[in-house]
């Protein structure tokens, strides 16, 4: 239900803010964003930066490019969409980290998450309906345009939390028994609310760590999932722009 004529604040493009086109990626962890804007060499140039926002227009094609974030959970995921839509953006991709609740799901794996339990408290103030989704035109996209390039990956589905530190292995064995694959902190919010505005979501996660055994066993360091975030970052910049919009 759009609540619109009873909310108290309503996201607003000010003055200073650039329209931005229709494409957006909003990346999760700061050093993914850091990697992203280094990555962006001369002639491409920084046309406007905010804390949350960074416009390039890079050339060669001639093209714009939107990087948003870093975003820490479903909150601040919500509330840097909310603006990016109203700055213009049709089709947003998350990429960011996952989890791995899967054995066979390792660090530096590639996983597409078609749709997103929630458990966390954003999503249930714009809607009701459970296990949001991603729209499934872009990701349709997003699966062609990495089969096109050799990437390897996986689709299926997280459970979104706010509280990392609460996960359980109760709840964890119970997600692994509804076929859940992975965990992160922005996915279910995120594709609630591209449906409720009505834009095109999805998300693109690297698998970080896992927690399918009997310990959690982070994989930060692991050179595969190094690898796998400096491909990633390559591959983002090439052909970012060639999905359809």
């Amino acid at each position: 239900m759009d609540c619109s004529a009873d909310c108290a604040i309503h996201p607003k493009k000010s003055v200073r803010e650039p329209a931005i086109g229709p494409l957006a990626l909003l990346v999760a962890v700061p050093g993914d964003l850091q990697m992203l804007s280094q990555a962006i060499r001369p002639p491409g140039e920084l046309r406007f930066k905010n804390p949350w926002l960074r416009l390039y227009h890079l050339p060669q094609p001639s093209r714009t490019l939107a990087l948003a974030g870093p975003v820490l959970g479903s909150p601040q995921a919500v509330m840097v969409l909310e603006k990016l839509i109203v700055l213009g953006a049709r089709r947003v991709l998350l990429f960011g980290w996952t989890g791995s609740l899967k054995p066979d799901l390792k660090p530096g794996d590639l996983l597409l998450p078609e749709w997103a339990e929630s458990e966390e408290g954003t999503s249930r103030h714009y809607t009701l309906e459970p296990d949001p989704r991603a729209h499934p035109r872009f990701s349709a996209d997003l699966r062609r345009a990495l089969d096109h390039s050799g990437l390897p990956h996986r689709v299926g589905p997280v459970w979104t939390t706010d509280a990392p530190y609460r996960e359980t292995w109760a709840k964890i064995r119970a997600c692994q028994s509804r076929g859940i694959w992975g965990v992160d902190m922005e996915t279910s919010a995120f594709y609630t609310v591209g449906a409720f505005r009505g834009i095109e979501t999805a998300a693109l996660l690297i698998v970080s760590d896992e927690l399918s055994g009997e310990a959690w066993r982070h994989g930060f360091r692991d050179p595969r999932f190094l690898n796998s975030r400096k491909q990633m970052v390559r591959w983002l910049l090439e052909r970012f722009s060639l999905f359809p919009s």
